[in-house]
């Protein structure tokens, strides 16, 4: 973190001035609208993976509509990590 980001979190944790929050206008919007993960984009990298032909068949004609295979493959990816990451720690 930049010492200059540090330094004004620290400032704010040491201030004994209560944070206000009823200055703060509540979100009462549509939200049915919005659209989750629209501007973050996670680094890819590129390889070469070689996978058996009937799992990326399967996975080519099974992607959601607007979405590619690959996506889902790591979609796919992610969620068996997210089971299998208690194991690990």
């Amino acid at each position: 973190m930049p010492p200059d980001v540090q330094a004004e979190i620290d400032a704010l944790a040491a201030s004994q001035a209560p944070i206000r929050t009823d200055l703060i206008p509540e979100a009462t919007g549509d939200w049915s609208q919005g659209q989750r993960g629209l501007f973050y984009r996670p680094v890819k990298q590129q390889i070469t993976l070689r996978l058996d032909a009937d799992l990326i068949d399967w996975f080519k004609r099974n992607h959601p509509q607007g979405e590619g295979y690959q996506t889902s493959i790591n979609r796919a990816l992610r969620e068996y990590i997210a089971q299998h990451q208690r194991w690990t720690r």
